[in-house]
């Protein structure tokens, strides 16, 4: 069996040992780190997932900090979404844009102060093309990764859990917000978010060292809520339409096209470096876009874009997420339509490794 070798081009966190501990079953690399992919099985994680709670490591949702005078500045410079009615204490989804308006990532962004935010990635060097924008303008910004490693907490019970060891005090968190919370003496933020539609929180853990006290904390005190090491669940986010930078959108897909035009305040969000580009798509529309997609028969891994066929046998797009759900007793999937096949209940051939598989557009995801 081939492994990946250890190199400091692939960084553990500050929880493997703690993952390994656990049982972890395979990983992939995600910002040039260990994201564990499986615990007992991919249904199985997804099984606890909604009738428990989970303790997952996404250290790999790396900080990009700006820091300074001009900081909130370069952050509307990033994002097509307005953020001058932003708080602190305040999380947003942010599609970042390139010039042209192509996605180069979708990370939440934190406001911890007027002068100080962070902006929490999903899988791309995003730290580079904020660098050279603070200093190809000249910004009075200071631009890092701090040494800031998410855990987070999903499932019912986790409310219950975090409740064990930071306090009742952590309910009131409502969604997309955070609040300082001391875990043997460090202050640590704590959001109510994460990479799934069954609740929960996500602790930036300041520090490194501080990473497996704090796991080790969270397991001993949910033991009898049947808390587990998770991870991410394929299922579950696709059941929830959680899209996956990289897989279901990159740099060559715009906001709009990825069903996230509701986050681009375009007329307003004035100084984003993409604005021109995508006020010329919104007013004419995407020619294509980000769907539901449930597939019949027995599937193999999706494992590479899929093409999506009409009847007529054209490429329509593809499917870029799947997987077989046991709650909705089909394959679930994500694809890329054209316009002309978007509508609900339009059937679609679906081209995959094992062969061809009949398939239907869904406006909305299950969850």
């Amino acid at each position: 069996m081939a492994v990946i070798a250890p190199s400091r081009r692939i960084r553990r966190t500050p929880f493997t040992d703690g993952v390994e501990a656990a049982g972890v079953k395979g990983y992939t690399v995600y910002n040039h780190m260990l994201l564990p992919t499986v615990f007992r099985s991919v249904e199985e994680d997804y099984r606890h997932l909604k009738s428990a709670v989970q303790v997952w490591d996404v250290s790999v949702e790396r900080q990009v900090e700006l820091r300074g005078p001009d900081s909130a500045r370069l952050m509307q410079m990033l994002t097509p979404r307005d953020l001058r009615g932003m708080l602190p204490g305040q999380c947003y989804y942010v599609p970042i844009v390139d010039e042209t308006g192509g996605m180069l990532n979708d990370p939440v962004a934190l406001k911890l102060s007027e002068d100080r935010w962070w902006i929490s990635i999903a899988d791309s060097d995003l730290l580079f093309w904020v660098k050279a924008l603070a200093y190809g303008y000249r910004l009075d910004v200071l631009v890092d990764e701090p040494d800031i490693s998410p855990l987070a907490l999903q499932g019912p019970l986790a409310d219950d859990l975090m409740a064990r060891v930071f306090g009742d005090a952590v309910r009131a968190i409502k969604f997309f917000r955070f609040g300082w919370f001391d875990f043997q003496g460090v202050s640590m933020a704590v959001a109510r978010s994460g990479y799934s539609k069954q609740g929960g929180f996500e602790i930036y853990v300041d520090g490194t060292k501080n990473g497996m006290p704090l796991w080790n904390a969270l397991m001993e005190a949910g033991r009898d809520l049947d808390v587990y090491a998770g991870c991410p669940n394929l299922i579950e986010r696709i059941e929830g339409g959680l899209l996956s930078y990289g897989n279901d959108m990159t740099r060559e897909n715009t906001p709009h096209e990825c069903g996230l035009g509701r986050f681009c305040s375009t007329q307003t969000a004035i100084g984003c470096v993409g604005r021109d580009a995508l006020l010329r798509v919104a007013k004419e529309g995407p020619t294509q876009q980000i769907r539901a997609i449930s597939i019949g028969g027995d599937l193999p891994v999706c494992d590479a874009l899929w093409p999506l066929m009409s009847a007529k046998g054209k490429r329509i797009g593809q499917v870029t997420s799947s997987a077989k759900s046991p709650d909705y007793k089909t394959n679930v999937a994500i694809g890329m339509v054209k316009m002309t096949h978007w509508d609900e209940d339009t059937e679609l051939d679906v081209v995959t490794q094992a062969g061809t598989f009949k398939a239907t557009v869904h406006e909305n995801f299950w969850l």
